[in-house]
């Protein structure tokens, strides 16, 4: 681990962050970007894309830059709650049951696939990315700090899947999808990968104590009285939208709230601007609204509507 001898700024942290996984993969930085915004609001991120392009890759880098403990679930049908909290085993040596801890209890937990397990078992990590806190048999057991689940699913692939409920959506903070890499971006990772994994030598350039300190500090970015109106008017458009039948909760709107905080200051700010705000709507809202099958018969998408919405919505003025 790198020792941080000098308490480091927002912006120094996304700066050492990102120079640091772009050694690991290229191009990604407004992904890259949207993840740290998400540790620093201690919330958790829902990777959505095609398999191949690096999801898995990205959070064991993350992990590995801020010197997390890190665990992979591979989410399949048969695998049971758990197999994600842990299990009291007898021990016949003490003649006495114990606890043994599952991976959930890791700080940055990658959860493969997680729509290819039930519904029960995905629920397994309700209590856990809620109140950061697991219980087995009537014990409560709390979980390291930072504690941040990373979970991807294949949009394209749904035989054998179980979608996400809207509960279980509406804890994840962003819905990040990393797409494709441009020609040039793709050239540059088959040069990169052509002797060794660049993974295997990252290192940490920033340690917990900072991430914990940032954490803290990000609450004390400024919000004005007309930017969180605005934030407010931004959701509760959500839940007026003709086409939408179930709209951004408040804990949509707390997230909108936190998030822009925390893109305020990793881009060098101490106050949230409306177009932090404009940034965050399409990966923090989309997941959150339930639009009806003949909505979709008709082509319109969750991400057209919020767009719309964004859009709609009047834009506070500087005095």
């Amino acid at each position: 681990m790198t020792p941080m001898t000098v308490p480091m700024t927002f912006a120094q942290f996304a700066q050492t962050i990102q120079n640091n996984i772009a050694q690991v993969i290229v191009g990604k930085h407004e992904a890259v970007e949207l993840m740290l915004v998400a540790l620093l609001c201690d919330g958790h991120v829902l990777l959505e894309d095609v398999p191949g392009i690096g999801k898995t890759t990205l959070a064991k880098a993350l992990a590995r830059s801020i010197d997390c403990t890190f665990s992979r679930i591979q989410f399949t049908p048969d695998l049971l709650p758990s197999d994600v909290t842990g299990i009291n085993y007898y021990n016949q040596k003490r003649q006495e049951f114990e606890f043994r801890p599952g991976p959930v209890f890791h700080q940055i937990l990658l959860g493969d696939e997680i729509n290819r397990a039930t519904p029960r078992t995905q629920s397994s990590l309700l209590e856990a990315m809620q109140e950061r806190q697991v219980t087995v048999d009537g014990e409560t057991y709390p979980l390291s700090r930072p504690f941040m689940v990373l979970a991807t699913q294949n949009p394209v692939e749904l035989e054998g899947t179980f979608p996400l409920p809207e509960a279980q959506l509406d804890r994840f903070m962003l819905q990040v999808r990393l797409g494709y890499p441009a020609l040039e971006e793709e050239d540059e990772i088959l040069l990169r990968y052509e002797h060794a994994d660049p993974l295997d030598d990252l290192q940490s350039v920033a340690d917990i104590e900072t991430v914990l300190s940032l954490q803290e500090q990000v609450r004390q970015i400024h919000v004005s009285e007309d930017l969180r109106r605005y934030i407010l008017n931004v959701v509760r458009s959500t839940r007026e939208h003709a086409l939408v039948e179930l709209g951004v909760s408040p804990r949509g709107s707390l997230a909108l709230y936190r998030a822009s905080q925390a893109l305020a200051a990793l881009r060098g700010r101490e106050f949230v601007i409306p177009s932090d705000v404009q940034h965050l709507c399409p990966a923090l809202l989309t997941h959150r609204i339930h639009i009806s099958p003949q909505t979709r018969l008709r082509g319109r998408t969750p991400a057209q509507i919020v767009a719309e919405i964004a859009g709609s919505v009047a834009v506070p003025v500087a005095q």
